[in-house]
């Protein structure tokens, strides 16, 4: 009988790209060289060429390294005891790493795709940059990937409403630390 929905750490893990490739266009607001908008008017100044390809470098980077747990730990497609104490238990592969680097790709530009075009749908609706826009601004990175990443992935349609789930609050807390820590600018 065939899993109607795969295990959390396995829907984290599989997303995992896209969450870190997420998180690297914030950092590098701390740039003082070359990084101009990707288009200001359409998708506002806070969305720049770096930025982008920062978080598809990322999400590549990530991949790879799945790639590489993949082939050094994996017993078909499930990966026992990753940590040394098993605590995450069994984490089924949900795509072949074999092709990490289109992988990593579609996860990156996915990722950053589906942020620009919330950016401008965003900017069309009269909502500032910045400015709280939920579930969007949680979810827009999310849907992206899960797009491109279709065509590789074992995910189900219960699947992808945990990742849903998951991603909304995840992002909500990661963003209110990233917050805190100086790292963005808004909450959101």
């Amino acid at each position: 009988m065939e899993t109607l929905v795969h295990s959390l750490p396995s829907l984290l893990w599989f997303m995992a790209p896209a969450y870190l490739g997420n998180m690297a266009p914030p950092f590098l607001r701390y740039w003082k060289g070359w990084n101009p908008p990707i288009h200001a008017p359409t998708l506002g100044a806070h969305k720049t060429v770096l930025g982008y390809a920062a978080g598809v470098l990322v999400a590549l980077l990530a991949t790879a390294v799945q790639a590489r747990i993949h082939a050094r730990h994996l017993d078909g497609m499930h990966l026992d005891g990753l940590l040394a104490d098993g605590t995450l238990g069994g984490i089924s592969a949900l795509v072949d790493y074999r092709h990490w680097f289109w992988l990593g790709l579609a996860f990156g530009v996915g990722a950053m795709s589906g942020d620009c075009l919330k950016s401008y749908f965003k900017r069309r609706r009269g909502v500032p940059p910045g400015a709280r826009w939920i579930p969007f601004d949680q979810l827009d990175f999310v849907i992206g990937a899960l797009v491109l990443v279709a065509p590789f992935s074992l995910l189900g349609w219960p699947d992808v409403l945990v990742i849903l789930q998951v991603s909304l609050l995840g992002d909500l807390a990661v963003n209110r630390i990233a917050y805190a820590l100086g790292i963005k600018t808004s909450r959101w």
